[in-house]
């Protein structure tokens, strides 16, 4: 019996943290710090790759992360061929719904996987559509005004208190959470790891 490798989240998200020990992972979290202004990509989907690359080759490279796995992750809303991360203030978040309202966005996770023992990674990007609602100008106003959506990209979660302005979704509803676990044991099983193999 070979010892349990480590996991490392390279992300501050509690969503994605949520979304790995609802899967029977036990990750360490070490934020990156990684200035995600840094970074331009010709699209919103090489945006999140690129990101989500950069945060977990930061970590991986820190002597604490020393033998684990680490995963990176980074989401956009992708509306109108345009990247939409966290809104800057109240006032965007509030210009970004009235936008969004019975419209269709696509949030695009990107998904990095290091592993600091053989030094290879694998990594890609999955895609959600996301229908948006339409909810009124009061109804925008009181979710803005509960902080929610200046902490997530695209202004939004599935998992809550905009839940009831989502329509639906076409794809996984993790992805658009924080992480798509079927992508994840797909990259972990191209570095030679089975996603059993990590449960607790």
């Amino acid at each position: 019996m070979t010892a349990q490798r480590r996991l490392v989240l390279a992300s501050a998200s509690p969503a994605r943290l949520g979304l790995l020990r609802q899967a029977g992972l036990a990750p360490e979290v070490i934020v990156s710090g990684f200035d995600e202004n840094k970074i331009t990509a010709p699209t919103p989907a090489e945006l999140a790759l690129a990101l989500a690359e950069a945060k977990a080759s930061l970590v991986a490279a820190r002597p604490e992360a020393s033998g684990a796995l680490v995963i990176g992750c980074d989401s956009v809303l992708e509306l109108d061929g345009r990247a939409l991360g966290k809104p800057a203030d109240a006032e965007e978040a509030i210009a970004r719904w009235k936008s969004m309202r019975g419209r269709v966005g696509v949030l695009q996770t990107g998904h990095c996987v290091h592993d600091t023992v053989t030094k290879r990674y694998a990594s890609a990007t999955a895609s959600t559509l996301v229908r948006f609602g339409e909810p009124t100008d009061e109804e925008i106003a009181a979710y803005v005004a509960s902080g929610e959506p200046l902490n997530v990209a695209g202004a939004f979660t599935l998992d809550g208190r905009s839940a009831p302005f989502i329509d639906g979704i076409d794809g996984d509803p993790g992805n658009v959470i924080g992480l798509s676990l079927p992508l994840l044991r797909r990259l972990l099983s191209q570095l030679g790891v089975s996603v059993t193999d990590l449960w607790t």
